[in-house]
């Protein structure tokens, strides 16, 4: 089992450039079953996700060919072999669900257990099943012999529909649109996700011959081709990752420019950034946040989807809040279960409170190097943070849920300054 060894060293100074999306690239690689023609993805990032999905998608069928050095995925699904997904691969990785669009609209029927990923709270997927049976799928969902339930899903042919999402649900998004795409007629989806990771799933469906409209609104129309055949597409910067590091650059009172990334992807941190009182400048080199002398001051944060507060950056901003001066808030409305790094910030010294969905973090507070654990992806990331800025070593344990959704994470943070390093 690996650990990150975290010791404090100042201010972080100069440049780090953000790897493609996490979020975006696993819908991306999926898409490609929709088609049995060569697909080329670039920009993708060095992942223990993107392992996972390169491996599921070889298990239905694909030839896959990853190249990390050249960040690149060339893919085939020229026959698909299997519609059912191994249980092995699904549970560590809750993407896994948006294969269930695309295999059964290629071919007719789809077979996904329930799928794992971070514990940080109810994720059902009554919203995909929703989508897929108005689409004119028929659903069951059934226990296997693990004791895990398996959903499947199945159709003579797939035809347009309305469809409106009690809750706008990015990989519910996900899924229909991919089904739609080669669906018979035209689908609208109403109340759906806005997130970039929509837009830049639209726009390479869109280059292997869908029709998709209104990508990154709350409503999406698409219109059902016959087929859709091979296209090449770079995946978008990583704006969670962004985000990490422009909190960074603001707990240690750095001067960090990010580049390659998109600064409209992060405005809501941004803002929250410069409520607080740091420095955030688009440049033409990329964003730099700085204090430039200034001490940061509290905030209160809402999560919200996109275009709202991201949930992915809670845990790293509560981090950042904990050593500012004030008292903030954190209401928390995405994900129930998403306090789980506020134990191990306390071991450090935070002292936040936890009441329902909302924290309550003092703030003020000098941070305190503690052997600790990251609980899921992004609580791992504020740990990393903490441990930058806090009296003596840290160490965090169970990084392999950092892993899963940051590339290069130790050279990018000693490349502007930080000391950190992994040991077995």
């Amino acid at each position: 089992m690996s650990k990150f060894i975290i010791d404090n060293a100042g201010s972080l100074t100069g440049f780090v450039e953000v790897s493609g999306s996490k979020n975006a690239v696993l819908p991306l690689m999926a898409a490609t079953l929709l088609t049995d023609d060569d697909c080329l993805i670039t920009e993708v990032p060095n992942l223990m996700d993107v392992e996972v999905m390169c491996g599921l998608l070889r298990s239905f069928g694909s030839n896959v060919r990853c190249d990390m050095e050249d960040h690149s995925i060339e893919l085939k699904a020229g026959d698909i072999i299997t519609n059912e997904a191994p249980a092995e691969l699904v549970k560590k990785m809750r993407a896994s669900i948006v294969a269930m669009g695309p295999l059964l609209a290629r071919t007719g029927q789809a077979r996904i257990p329930l799928p794992g990923g971070c514990a940080i709270g109810d994720r059902p997927i009554d919203l995909h099943v929703k989508g897929l049976h108005a689409l004119g799928a028929d659903i069951t969902i059934y226990r296997i012999e693990d004791g895990h339930e398996c959903v499947e899903a199945t159709t003579d042919g797939l035809h347009g529909a309305e469809i409106y999402l009690d809750t706008p649900s990015v990989g519910a998004t996900e899924n229909i649109m991919m089904a739609a795409a080669l669906a018979d007629g035209v689908t609208v989806i109403e109340n759906a996700a806005q997130e970039p990771e929509i837009v830049d799933l639209a726009n390479y469906i869109n280059k292997m011959g869908a029709r998709i409209k209104g990508a990154g609104m709350d409503i999406i129309k698409i219109e059902g081709v016959k087929s859709l055949h091979g296209a090449a597409h770079s995946v978008i910067p990583d704006r969670i990752e962004a985000g990490t590091f422009m909190l960074a650059a603001a707990i240690t009172g750095g001067d960090v420019t990010i580049t390659n990334m998109l600064p409209d992807h992060v405005k809501p941190v941004a803002a929250k950034l410069r409520e607080c009182g740091c420095i955030v400048e688009n440049t033409l080199e990329g964003t730099r946040v700085r204090l430039n002398g200034r001490s940061p001051i509290a905030t209160d944060i809402k999560t919200l989807p996109y275009p709202g507060f991201p949930t992915d950056i809670q845990p790293q901003f509560m981090t950042f809040l904990a050593t500012v001066r004030g008292s903030s808030t954190i209401l928390e409305t995405v994900f129930e279960n998403r306090f789980m790094h506020i134990e191990q910030l306390n071991k450090m010294g935070a002292k936040i409170r936890e009441d329902g969905r909302r924290a309550y973090i003092p703030g003020g507070m000098t941070l305190k190097g503690n052997e600790v654990t990251a609980t899921d992806l992004r609580a791992g990331a504020a740990l990393v943070l903490a441990g930058l800025v806090a009296e003596g070593e840290t160490t965090i344990s169970d990084v392999y849920h950092i892993d899963r959704g940051y590339d290069s994470i130790i050279e990018k943070f000693r490349a502007v300054g930080g000391k950190i390093e992994r040991r077995e």
